[in-house]
């Protein structure tokens, strides 16, 4: 990096000698290219945490306002869905429940991909739409919520889990009807009984590669319990006490009467909402990231990369 800005700082003064306007367009398009680069290694400072690394697993639950909040949760796992597609990053849905009349009570989508769970933990809390809701039939203006929760998938050494602590049931795989519905009993759903904790795989036809996935689920899902700081946040949010409601968003997506995206947290928004529902959510996660303390960083001799 030090190389390249010394290289450009050199054709810059060759370029304004030499009163060169092709050289000059040339540094300037250096130039970006090195603010990109920049902008990058600033990301990475932040991204330095135990687990930021590791593959994650994004839970999505809907909350209050009915089928509008099931429509809604099924809109954010679309999104979720193709902002993976933009970051090249592999995403498989491992469980969903349907709600009654639309959309999804709940999905899980298993996330491969550098540093998913260092840029996706931003976006645990609650979600909230503002917008005419298709299910009024006198197209009044509803409010949804759903809540996003994120955990670092973890080596099996990291957490141990007694087999005993454990409930394994297992059911047939599908939706409500037709083709697609497995006859084997191959979904595994697994309750840690000291904690209550239930999580399930259904995506696979193999019994044992669902149990496998659904226990790396429970194993990163106990080690969010673990930590103090994630403990009072999932106690606060999605605890028995806790609602998926107003009050605890941590973004709002409004449709009607304007239309807006804004984070809570960072004040970043923007009125491109479609763009966002698509995906395009890089610009909140990288604000959100940018309001975290920086580790300290040990001071470099700039005249050794010379």
């Amino acid at each position: 990096m030090l190389k390249d800005l010394t290289e450009l700082i050199e054709l810059t003064e060759l370029a304004e000698s030499e009163k060169s306007a092709e050289t000059l367009e040339e540094s300037a398009r250096e130039l970006d290219r090195l603010a990109d680069r920049v902008q990058e290694l600033e990301l990475q400072v932040y991204l330095s945490g135990d687990h930021d690394a590791n593959d994650c697993f994004l839970n999505i639950h809907a909350g209050t306002g009915g089928t509008d909040a099931c429509d809604w949760a099924e809109m954010l796992l679309r999104l979720y869905s193709r902002y993976c597609d933009h970051e090249g990053w592999k995403a498989e849905l491992i469980d969903s429940l349907p709600g009654d009349e639309a959309g999804i009570r709940r999905a899980t989508l298993h996330v491969k991909g550098a540093f998913a769970f260092g840029f996706l933990k931003s976006e645990i809390g609650v979600h909230r739409l503002v917008r005419i809701s298709p299910f009024d039939s006198n197209k009044r203006r509803h409010t949804s919520f759903a809540a996003i929760d994120v955990v670092p998938e973890l080596e099996e050494a990291e957490i141990k889990i007694n087999e005993q602590d454990l409930k394994i049931d297992t059911f047939s795989a599908g939706g409500p009807g037709g083709q697609h519905v497995n006859k084997t009993a191959s979904a595994i759903r697994i309750t840690h009984l000291p904690t209550g904790i239930v999580v399930q795989c259904q995506n696979n036809r193999s019994q044992h590669q669902n149990k496998s996935t659904a226990m790396k689920l429970l194993a990163a899902k106990l080690y969010a319990l673990a930590e103090k700081e994630k403990e009072d946040a999932f106690k606060k949010i999605y605890g028995a006490k806790g609602e998926i409601a107003w009050g605890y968003q941590i973004r709002s997506y409004v449709l009607q009467p304007y239309t807006m995206v804004k984070d809570h947290r960072t004040d970043y928004e923007t009125g491109s909402v479609q763009k966002v529902l698509d995906g395009e959510i890089g610009e909140f996660i990288k604000a959100f990231l940018r309001t975290k303390p920086k580790p300290q960083i040990t001071q470099i001799d700039t005249d050794k990369h010379r």
